[in-house]
């Protein structure tokens, strides 16, 4: 399983960057795959906690029920702001993606949440999971080159840039 923390032990400038474009807004965007194997959007909240990159969703929602069945996920971070005249105004478009992993344990799950503020019986309902990350991708603009950089476990940060 490869953890945040794998991304900042081979990539940590880039995983720093990809964490100020990841928490620049609070809400993302999660694609969850529905039982018949069509693609369902939702709104979601999903924070890095320690090594961990956690999200979670209300007891018996459509897409924990989807997680449960099939754990692939993408998770799209605050997209990149354009001004009128194109030119970047955000720190970057994050996408990331992977396996979902249920923690149900609550001697996991407590530690994130008092992070995040919480007492232990916060949220005892609720569905949580860590991301198995298989991509990360953080897209931005260099001046007014399009840039996409791209992490994936074992292979490492990879850069493509466009004129």
């Amino acid at each position: 399983m490869a953890s945040w923390r794998e991304v900042v032990e081979s990539a940590s400038e880039f995983a720093a960057q990809v964490r100020r474009s990841f928490e620049s807004h609070k809400h993302k965007t999660i694609a969850t795959l529905r039982k018949d194997g069509s693609p369902r959007v939702s709104g979601i909240e999903a924070y890095i906690v320690a090594d961990e990159l956690w999200f979670g969703s209300m007891p018996g929602a459509v897409k924990a029920r989807d997680l449960r069945r099939d754990p692939r996920f993408a998770l799209h971070g605050p997209p990149v702001l354009l001004s009128v005249d194109g030119s970047a105004t955000s720190t970057g478009d994050t996408k990331l993606s992977g396996y979902a992993v249920e923690v149900t344990d609550r001697d996991q799950i407590t530690p994130m949440l008092a992070a995040r503020g919480f007492g232990p019986d916060a949220f005892r309902e609720s569905h949580f999971f860590k991301a198995d990350i298989r991509e990360v991708v953080l897209t931005r603009f260099e001046g007014s080159a399009m840039v996409i950089d791209l992490w994936r476990p074992g292979l490492g940060l990879h850069r493509l840039k466009g004129a």
